[in-house]
């Protein structure tokens, strides 16, 4: 079936449900997200084998963890016909579909991409195609696959989701240049090709977040979280941390607590330049070594690391454009700085994010201080900042206030339209229905009075 058929056929399914009721809606995106709930550990084994990339624990976590905290956000959340209304404002909005929805999905995530983009898409009686990451294409396809099945048995098109089969450059292309709106989940060249399709898209920007280890906390709570942040599927998170910085004089005990936590540390100089050999290439990552497990990686440098280890600590002397090494290695690996005052360590992500790559997408930092968090808050250009939190729930888990996403917008920092998650109401038209108002505006000889 050729992409064109495949957007004829979606349309079709739009149009099929056009006068669903927000009930019947819900229903479809909740019968999706069970359906891939219940498959979370083969749909997870299946990633695993198929890609080389991660973990198996970890994607069964994001497997069943995605659809229940997507379900549990949108559950509540209106989008069809009328979806607000404030009498004191004389406000009116009314939701209108966008149609249908091209979504290009990442290798490193190809169950829980395609399942958050049908549940956003068609929470607004969107229809969406899934054009999959080559090496993931199985799973994606056994994911789009079961939610089909399930929305067969609500008696609802199945067409309401599809997928490209045998994924290539030209399809991608032709799906975005075609349908109404892109949803591009992976690099900056991907994100480039979305918007220069001449179609409306959101894209997401590069990951490679900083965190900073603030005076006063405790070291204990930061180094559990911060392991949790860089070893989540090996690594691989866009919003995983990847440039940790901590007081100079607390380098002994916090280092201590990250070993106990999981970590190997290594400071010597030449043993860190042999893990830069192995993990970049002319500057460029180690394509082979993505997503692997520490051993792997230990191994590519040429050492050995004790079994359980989940995270490999090296420590430098320079950030950003001085040490290719902190540049977005996407494997369960963390590059350690020592700062001297607070101002130098934010000065120092601002930096890193600069010169390294990650601008706009997501920073981290450990504080009891709330003026270094607004200090922090002001002047690290990110559309995320977690707080005392593991740097991966910028995806918007029940935990804090931001919106489930399987895409994070990175704003103009990053070349994206977006500053923050894309979220189910980024894939309707919203019309504001506005009457008039007793508003006398105030005089403007007196207003701009000398």
């Amino acid at each position: 079936m050729t992409v064109q058929n495949k957007i004829e056929r979606a349309r079709k399914a739009v149009a099929e449900i056009s006068d669903y009721t927000q009930e019947q809606v819900d229903k479809l995106v909740y019968e999706g997200a069970k359906i891939i709930y219940k498959n979370a550990e083969p749909l997870a084994r299946l990633a695993v084998d198929e890609t080389g990339l991660g973990d198996y624990e970890s994607k069964i976590g994001k497997n069943t963890d995605t659809p229940t905290a997507f379900w549990d956000y949108l559950k509540d959340k209106r989008s069809v016909g009328i979806i607000n209304e404030d009498p004191s404002q004389g406000l009116v909005e009314a939701a209108h579909p966008v149609g249908v929805i091209g979504a290009i999905t990442p290798a490193t995530n190809p169950t829980v991409t395609p399942l958050g983009n049908f549940m956003h898409a068609v929470k607004g009686k969107n229809a969406v195609i899934i054009s999959p990451a080559p090496r993931a294409e199985k799973t994606s396809t056994e994911t789009v696959n079961l939610i089909r099945k399930a929305l067969k048995a609500c008696g609802a098109p199945e067409d309401l989701v599809q997928i490209i089969n045998d994924v290539t450059i030209e399809k991608s292309q032709e799906l975005m240049a075609n349908c109404d709106l892109v949803i591009a989940t992976g690099g900056a060249g991907l994100t480039k090709a979305a918007y220069s399709s001449g179609t409306p898209a959101y894209g997401v920007g590069p990951g490679n977040p900083p965190a900073i280890l603030d005076r006063g906390y405790d070291l204990k709570d930061a180094a559990e979280k911060s392991i949790v942040a860089i070893c989540s599927d090996n690594g691989i998170l866009c919003d995983g941390d990847n440039l940790l910085l901590y007081p100079q004089e607390l380098e002994a005990d916090f280092f201590a607590e990250l070993k106990t936590a999981g970590a190997v540390i290594f400071e010597d100089a030449a043993d860190v330049a042999k893990f830069r050999d192995g993990l970049f290439d002319d500057g460029h990552i180690n394509s082979g070594l993505v997503g692997k497990d520490v051993d792997v990686i230990a191994e590519a440098a040429g050492f050995s690391v004790p079994e359980g280890t989940k995270v490999i600590g090296l420590k430098v002397d320079a950030i950003g454009a001085a040490d290719v090494l902190c540049k977005e290695i996407m494997g369960p690996v963390v590059i350690l700085k020592s700062y001297d005052k607070f101002e130098d360590a934010v000065e120092m992500a601002v930096r890193n994010m600069e010169e390294a790559g990650g601008t706009g997408h997501t920073a981290g930092l450990f504080t009891n201080d709330d003026e270094h968090i607004l200090y922090a808050g002001a002047r690290i250009p990110v559309a995320r900042m977690l707080v005392n939190q593991p740097t991966p729930d910028a995806w918007g888990p029940s935990s804090n206030a931001l919106s489930p996403a399987v895409s994070e917008g990175c704003g103009t920092w990053g070349n994206n339209i977006l500053a923050g998650n894309v979220d189910y109401i980024h894939m309707v038209n919203v019309c504001k229905i506005v009457k008039p108002l007793d508003i006398e505006l105030p005089d403007g000889e007196k207003l701009f009075a000398d």
